[in-house]
């Protein structure tokens, strides 16, 4: 896995240069970075890598806390159609 296709327009490698970036910039970065994955990656795929690549040298990095964030399994919706979704039979 190369850092071409993880990170295909160096947005998480710049974020790790930039001197006082605050969390909610790296937010808005991990989403510009989300967006930009080729169609056939996902983050879950790719967080890994680049956790791999960044997070041992840059220790306290407001990054990684978004990385490990982007890999928190994310509640999946329940929504039943139809009667029951509209309301709440069983």
């Amino acid at each position: 896995m190369d850092n071409a296709t993880t990170d295909p327009k160096g947005l998480i490698r710049e974020s790790y240069r930039i001197e006082g970036i605050t969390p909610e910039e790296c937010r808005s970065v991990f989403l510009d970075w989300a967006l930009s994955l080729p169609e056939d990656w996902t983050a879950a795929r790719a967080i890994p890598a680049l956790l791999a690549l960044y997070e041992q040298t840059n220790p306290g990095h407001p990054m990684n806390t978004v990385l490990r964030a982007g890999l928190a399994d994310l509640p999946v919706p329940k929504r039943r159609g139809g009667r029951a979704g509209k309301f709440g039979d069983a």
